[in-house]
């Protein structure tokens, strides 16, 4: 029956339910190609479930991380090159699970714009989908914000939510030690951390996203969008042969930062900078700044995305499995007595 009213809408308002819908159903396939044991529901519920024991744990303890793409969202909207930055999005929280000794279990996540666009909104999603089929977890929810006046035009922000599990006592850092060997893992480029500074190294360069990129093929904007490695599957083979102590995501902060997180509090690092090559990458954003070494160690992954400390007696086997597993390794130095990380060579 019909009040005989035509007044105004959601849709005036700028909220369209039906291409929220149209997106939900979009993705379902991208999230029914990332179904792992445990999952007990697919998208469009109110909540998700996961079956722990289904997964095959005995006595888990549950570890959780959340994290964005950050300000390299900008590059992504500002070319419309949106296909990498949800590989960006789990990589960010999945990478920090594994340095627990977690194995991700499952994603959600939360998009939130001014206008939906159901293309590239399904494209976003189609890469955090595959970003979770490279780390064995699941895609099993997420929300979906229409929010007029809050985002400007077609601008969107992404962030992620993934919870991970291990049996009891399998936690890391664990017996971290002096004389521990740091193998560093090559990173595939920036990654995902320091883009505001990136930023404005490109503004003083005086190029623009579509402009030849200096130092690789392509344009500079593909270049900078390059989608952050995923370590997980790599890393959790390196953990479960043993011999792993810690491991170090290298994010915000660089290596001056994030290393230091994973030790005791009486031990650091001695590490020669001359054990592995800078990427073309980092070296121009140093040029371009003048950036001092001391300010691209704090700032910046410096080519190494990932540092595990590992027995010094299995160093070696530890190093051969990460290169059968395709990573780039290289053994940057020790964990020594006395707080903080200590850099002998050069990287520029």
């Amino acid at each position: 029956m019909s009040d005989g009213k035509t007044g105004i809408t959601y849709a005036d308002a700028g909220v369209d339910i039906d291409a929220g819908n149209a997106l939900v159903d979009r993705i379902k396939p991208a999230a029914k190609r990332t179904k792992r044991s445990g999952v007990m529901a697919g998208l469009g519920g109110f909540g998700a479930l996961f079956d722990l024991k289904d997964a095959g744990y005995v006595d888990p303890i549950l570890v959780a991380a959340t994290d964005g793409v950050g300000t390299k969202l900008r590059i992504a909207i500002d070319t419309g090159n949106v296909d990498g930055v949800g590989i960006d999005l789990v990589a960010m929280c999945v990478n920090d699970l594994v340095c627990q000794g977690a194995e991700p279990l499952f994603f959600l996540d939360y998009f939130a714009t001014g206008k939906l666009d159901t293309e590239q909104a399904a494209r976003i999603i189609e890469g955090i989908a595959e970003g979770c089929a490279q780390s064995g977890c699941a895609l099993i929810g997420g929300e979906t914000a229409e929010m007029p006046g809050m985002y400007d035009g077609g601008d969107f922000d992404l962030a992620g939510f993934s919870v991970g599990a291990m049996e009891r006592g399998a936690d890391l850092p664990a017996g971290v030690r002096e004389g521990d060997i740091l193998l560093g893992l090559g990173s595939n480029g920036v990654h995902s951390n320091g883009y505001s500074l990136v930023r404005k190294l490109v503004e003083v360069s005086g190029l623009g996203w579509d402009d030849d990129c200096p130092w690789a093929g392509g344009t500079l904007g593909a270049e900078l969008l390059t989608p952050t490695r995923l370590y997980v599957k790599q890393a959790l083979a390196a953990v479960r042969a043993g011999g792993v102590h810690a491991l170090a995501h290298i994010t915000g902060g660089g290596l001056t930062e994030n290393l230091p997180r994973v030790l005791p509090d009486d031990l650091g690092a001695d590490i020669d900078l001359d054990t592995w090559e800078l990427a073309p990458v980092f070296k121009w954003l140093a040029a371009t700044g003048d950036m001092a070494q001391v300010e691209l160690l704090k700032t910046f992954n410096c080519s190494l995305g990932m540092i595990l400390a590992v027995d010094a007696d299995q160093a070696d086997a530890l190093a051969a499995l990460l290169m059968s597993e395709g990573e780039t390794v290289s053994r940057i130095g020790t964990v020594t007595k006395g707080a903080g990380v200590r850099y002998t060579g050069s990287l520029l």
